[in-house]
C-alpha cells in the first residue's frame, strides 16, 4: 500500500519538526508563547498553496504535483470543512505548543498522539461510517497504548489536560479532513484547506488583542529564531502533504494511529543525536532502563502494525 509509505516517510519528518518544535516554544530566548508559535505554523502550512503554482510548470502535473486546473468553485460543505479544518488544527496546536513548554516531548507528544488516534478512530465510526476488522481494531488498540507507554513520565495534571485537548482537536482536525477529501477531490480539498488555514490565521489579525499579542511578541525574535522557524515549517509542511496524501487514498485512523512511529522516529534522534541538540530540545531521561522500557514498547507498536494488515 502505498499510502503507508506515505504516512510513515511523514511521521519520520513529524518527528523532526517535534523536536525543533520543544525547542522553539520551550526556550525563552526563541518564539516565545504558544498562541503566536501556532499562529505562524497554521499562516506557514497555509502557504502551501504555492505547491499549485509549481503546477504551472510544463511538465509538472505529469510528476504528480497539484494544478489547479482541477480547483473548482468550493461547495458551502467545502467552505465549512476547510474553515473548521483550521480551527481544529489551530486549537490542537496551541494546546501541544503549551504543554510542550512544561514537558520533555518525549512525554508530551505520545499522549498527543494516543488520544489523537482513539479519538480518530472513534469519531470515523460516528461520522464516516466506518466498519473494521477484529484484528484491525486489536492493533489500533496496540498501537495506541503502546504510543501512550511511550512517555518517559506522565506530565503534571494541568499539563495532561493540555495534551488531551490537543490529541482531541487533532482528531476532529484529521475527521475533518477526511470528511473534506470525500466531499470533493484530493487536489480540491488540498487547495481549500490550504486556503481555509491562511484566512483562518489572517483573521486573528482583525481580533485587537490577538494583533497586539502577534507584534509585541515577534518583534524580540532573531533572525536565527526565524530561520528555524521557516525551516520546521517547511518540512511539516511536507510532511502534511503526505500525511494528506495518505488520509485521501487510505484509512484515516490507520494513518493517525501509525503516529506511533513518530515517538520511534523521536526516541531514535534524541538518542543517536542527543550530543548535539540544545539542551532545551534533548531528552532528559537517559537510563538504560527507560531507554530498554521505551524499546519493549517501540516492538508492540510494530506488532500492531502487523495486526493492522494480517
Amino acid at each position: 500500500m502505498s499510502w503507508i509509505l506515505l504516512a510513515t516517510i511523514g511521521q519520520f519528518l513529524n518527528a523532526i519538526v517535534s523536536i525543533f518544535d520543544k525547542y522553539i516554544v520551550s526556550d525563552e530566548k526563541a518564539l516565545p508563547r504558544p498562541f503566536v508559535y501556532a499562529f505562524y505554523s497554521c499562516l506557514l502550512t497555509g502557504f502551501w498553496v504555492v505547491i499549485f503554482f509549481v503546477g504551472l510548470i510544463p511538465g509538472a502535473n505529469a510528476l504528480g504535483v497539484p494544478s489547479f486546473a482541477n480547483v473548482t468553485v468550493p461547495t458551502l460543505e467545502v467552505v465549512a470543512l476547510a474553515f473548521l479544518s483550521a480551527y481544529t488544527f489551530f486549537m490542537a496546536l496551541v494546546s501541544m505548543y503549551d504543554a510542550l513548554r512544561h514537558a520533555d516531548a518525549s512525554s508530551v507528544m505520545p499522549i498527543v498522539g494516543s488520544v489523537a488516534g482513539l479519538g480518530t478512530f472513534g469519531l470515523s465510526y460516528v461520522f464516516l461510517d466506518a466498519s473494521h476488522s477484529s484484528n484491525f481494531i486489536w492493533g489500533i488498540a496496540l498501537l495506541s497504548a503502546s504510543t501512550m507507554l511511550l512517555a518517559q513520565t506522565l506530565p503534571k495534571a494541568d499539563v495532561i489536560l493540555h495534551t488531551v485537548h490537543s490529541g482531541l482537536f487533532f482528531a476532529f482536525h484529521w475527521i475533518t479532513i477526511k470528511g473534506l477529501f470525500l466531499a470533493t477531490t484530493f487536489e480540491d480539498g488540498l487547495f481549500w484547506s490550504r486556503a481555509g488555514f491562511i484566512i483562518f490565521a489572517l483573521s486573528l489579525l482583525l481580533v485587537p488583542m490577538y494583533l497586539d499579542k502577534i507584534k509585541s511578541q515577534s518583534g524580540g525574535t532573531s533572525k536565527k529564531t526565524g530561520m528555524i522557524v521557516l525551516t520546521a515549517k517547511i518540512i511539516a509542511g511536507v510532511a502534511a502533504f503526505l500525511l494528506l496524501k495518505a488520509t485521501a487514498e487510505g484509512d484515516v485512523a490507520v494513518v493517525q494511529a501509525l503516529d506511533g512511529l513518530r515517538f520511534a522516529f523521536i526516541l531514535i534522534i534524541s538518542t543517536l543525536f542527543a550530543h548535539w541538540l540544545p539542551q532545551s530540545a534533548a531528552d532528559k531521561d537517559r537510563r538504560p532502563s527507560t531507554f530498554f522500557r521505551r524499546f519493549l514498547f517501540v516492538v508492540i507498536i510494530s506488532v500492531g502494525f502487523v495486526l493492522l494488515f494480517s
